[in-house]
């Protein structure tokens, strides 16, 4: 199969929702834009476009690429709960190894409503809902309360590891500390006020023992990136900009997610680990090879599950993985140098590729004050409930 390269990113800056009189198309024009000129290309020479999104109505995809240009190309529009943009990448660098075009700009945007986000039912409607499989396990359980419902069913997975595993409460919040600490040095991020452990214990709780400092929130962003294939890139020139995607993956749930019964596997852990596995065995790349981590941190305990997914560490060590240090700077990786979903924000059609945006500037050394040193490999993962789990590996062309 052909090489697939990421040569071009942009996003705009998350933000809380209403904070800004736009609308979904201009945030997609902006994210689009800034890829295209990052990769020095226009739109013309774009063949496909899959957009993500997941809470605009069908065809929505055409409306914001049209702002880009109007010349005809194929627009699919992608829906795939959390983790839609990593998706809409899939889509594209499948488009480009496969052969079928050379140039693709993948896109994601999302307009929210501010407040807690639902569990992806219809009115509220669980027995209808594509996750009520999912929160039926947590309601078999642990109950159902009145605090919202993802909040809950990855609180009930947190509570699930520190009753197995020994997991404190200060550990989860180191979790926010790093990355509410990392976002300080992020312009794109929605919040980018430092806290620490004691402040983050401190917060309102959502659902115990998660606060609302260690809770994604609800944001309005959009992000690109233009992927294209190896003879682009030498006949544009491209070879400053060029990230490889050197493997991909998505899984989906198996019986492991639903047999055990627990909120830790229901929540995605089986799949990630299936994802990393397979991206893994393809690229030839380990986790002993990665420098910088994008990984979903939708809520504190969710990180923590993704450490052990990704084989950074063994089953139930997280907790004092992050309290080591060797999540963050000076430390073996550092995870969600960004501020992760928890600070950068979470408008969820756009958050896997502003993953790829922040390790293609990393990997190019293009990131600022966040940069991690001699950055070389970057792993991405991104998950969505109902479910989907894409983990990414990208390396600086050589």
């Amino acid at each position: 199969m052909a090489k697939a390269y990421i040569v071009g990113v942009g996003m705009t800056k998350f933000e809380k929702p209403e904070t800004r009189d736009w609308q979904y198309w201009d945030m997609a024009e902006e994210a689009g834009g800034a890829a295209l000129a990052d990769a020095g290309i226009s739109y013309e020479q774009v063949q496909q476009v899959p957009v993500g999104y997941c809470f605009q109505a069908s065809t929505a995809g055409q409306r914001a690429a049209y702002r880009l240009g109007l010349t005809g190309v194929p627009v699919y529009n992608v829906n795939n709960n959390c983790a839609t943009g990593s998706t809409a990448l899939m889509m594209a660098r499948q488009f480009v190894e496969g052969g079928i075009s050379d140039c693709v700009l993948a896109l994601g945007f999302e307009k929210m409503a501010r407040g807690a986000l639902g569990g992806g039912s219809d009115g509220g409607d669980f027995k209808t809902s594509p996750v009520a499989r999912h929160y039926g396990i947590m309601a078999a359980a642990h109950g159902f309360e009145m605090s919202p419902p993802t909040a809950q069913i990855f609180g009930n997975a947190a509570r699930e590891h520190m009753e197995r595993y020994g997991t404190t409460e200060v550990q989860l919040a180191a979790v926010a500390a790093k990355n509410h600490q990392h976002s300080a040095n992020n312009p794109n991020a929605q919040f980018r006020d430092a806290y620490t452990v004691e402040e983050i214990l401190a917060a309102k709780t959502i659902h115990r023992p998660l606060t609302k400092l260690q809770c994604s929130p609800t944001s309005d962003g959009a992000a690109a990136a233009v992927v294209v294939s190896e003879r682009f890139v030498v006949e544009h020139g491209l070879h400053d900009k060029a990230v490889e995607i050197a493997a991909q993956a998505m899984t989906t749930d198996t019986g492991e997610s639903f047999d055990s019964g627990s909120c830790i596997d229901v929540v995605g852990r089986p799949m990630s680990r299936a994802a990393a596995r397979q991206v893994y065995e393809t690229s030839g790349l380990g986790i002993e090879d990665v420098d910088v981590v994008e990984l979903h941190d939708c809520f504190s305990v969710n990180e923590l599950l993704t450490y052990e997914a990704l084989g950074m560490c063994e089953e139930g060590a997280s907790g004092k993985l992050v309290e080591s240090g060797a999540t963050t700077y000076g430390g073996r990786w550092v995870v969600n140098p960004s501020g992760g979903l928890i600070s950068k924000g979470h408008p969820l059609g756009a958050t896997g590729l502003a993953h790829a945006a922040e390790l293609v500037w990393q990997l190019r050394g293009e990131a600022g004050p966040r940069q991690v040193r001699g950055a070389r490999v970057g792993l991405a993962h991104n998950i969505g409930l109902g479910g989907a789990a894409v983990v990414t590996m990208l390396r600086r062309r050589s």
